[in-house]
């Protein structure tokens, strides 16, 4: 009867501990989680706003309180915010930052489906209980250095007051096309005395280290199998230490395991986004003309098509019905994949770009928008190939 006791009394210790945890995350909503996955039958903090996905996608707000989940579907709790948050816009300078204040933006009474709520369920909910806002920033930065890096923002030095007003125009079109936010403030600041650039250092080299570890495996089968039979390694001499395999089972596993889930939540992206992201340009204003009004059906031609791609595509796994497909190959499309994606997040900016041009300006970048088409129809139809093109050594 003891033993009995001791095991209920544990449990009650555990569930007393996790009810404390779930209460310290619901408290941290609004200041360090920005959003938070709940179950039927939780209730939503006051100043939230609960959004329910449908097993379709489809996302309906209800005001906090007790979440309403039906089976298969899947409920988030988010805090509108206002946040604030550190960014480095450019790489090789991290001693120099904006402090960046936003604000979830409330619901569009004339939209299907709010930004935010798509950025959620394509971007958060296939691997993520939780959206922390240092996550957040940490995306949101990168995407501010690409847009520097690309010219698609100017921030010079010695910023006039015009382009200083250009660049938090942009900033801000970009922020709220991109991830369903508006930013309230936006001022340069010194981060001299937080930020070690020698950590910083040794951070990049320590992921630019663990990228070159994920990947060798996947390179190392790859070579192994295209050796001959002739040049096989002799045998070690009697005594000798065994020589260590360049990669086991096991991690061969891990880094099939690694592709098939990158490659599942990039094309789950292209899958939800690239709709919205068509029906967005398709309502643009373009002037009167036959060559606009081409180009312009081109575009939404190629991103129908990109769409449908998407909806058709192989499964990772398998060359045939009855062909399974190598470590390698599947790691050749996984690759594919995040390119698509990364021309997908391009093709974002493109459509933040086009919104604040006015009419008759926007067709002058109809050229970046073919060039971002061919790289998603590149990603993809590389993401369809079984194999990839073979590569002759170089002599």
């Amino acid at each position: 009867m003891a033993w009995f006791s001791l095991r209920r009394r544990r449990a009650a210790t555990a569930a007393l501990a996790d009810h404390g945890g779930r209460a310290g995350e619901l408290a941290d909503l609004g200041a360090g989680l920005m959003a938070l996955r709940l179950d039927g039958g939780e209730v939503a903090p006051p100043g939230t706003v609960v959004v329910v996905f449908d097993a379709a996608g489809q996302a309906r707000r209800t005001a906090p309180g007790k979440v309403a989940c039906a089976p298969g579907h899947t409920a988030f709790c988010f805090h509108p915010g206002p946040y604030t948050v550190d960014l480095i816009p450019f790489a090789a300078a991290p001693e120099w930052g904006l402090r960046l204040r936003f604000v979830v933006d409330a619901a569009h009474p004339h939209v299907a489906q709010q930004r935010f709520d798509l950025y959620l369920h394509a971007e958060v909910a296939p691997g993520a209980s939780r959206l922390p806002l240092a996550g957040w920033s940490a995306a949101v930065q990168a995407t501010l250095q690409d847009e520097l890096a690309q010219g698609a923002l100017e921030l010079p030095p010695c910023t006039a007051l015009v382009e200083w007003h250009a660049f938090r125009a942009g900033l801000n079109q970009l922020l709220y096309t991109r991830y369903g936010v508006t930013v309230d403030d936006c001022v340069p600041v010194d981060l001299g005395g937080q930020v070690d650039f020698a950590q910083v250092l040794q951070e990049r080299a320590a992921q630019a280290s663990a990228q070159l570890a994920a990947t060798t495996p996947v390179a190392d089968l790859h070579s192994m199998s295209a050796l001959p039979p002739s040049a096989a390694p002799a045998a070690a001499p009697a005594g000798a230490p065994a020589a260590t395999p360049a990669a086991t089972p096991a991690t061969a596993a891990n880094a099939a395991n690694a592709a098939s889930g990158s490659d599942a939540a990039g094309l789950r992206r292209l899958f939800l986004e690239l709709p919205v992201l068509t029906r967005d340009l398709r309502v643009l204003a373009l002037p009167a003309g036959p060559a606009a009004f081409q180009q312009h059906q081109g575009l939404l031609q190629r991103l129908g098509m990109a769409s449908l791609h998407v909806d058709t595509m192989p499964a990772l796994a398998w060359a045939a019905p009855d062909q399974p497909l190598d470590a390698v190959n599947q790691a050749r499309r996984a690759g594919a994949t995040a390119l698509a994606v990364t021309a997908l997040d391009q093709c974002w900016s493109l459509l933040a770009r086009l919104q604040r041009l006015p009419a008759d300006e926007r067709p002058a970048l109809f050229d970046d928008a073919d060039r971002l088409c061919a790289n998603l129809e590149t990603g993809l139809a590389q993401r369809r190939a079984t194999h990839g093109q073979r590569q002759e050594p170089l002599l």
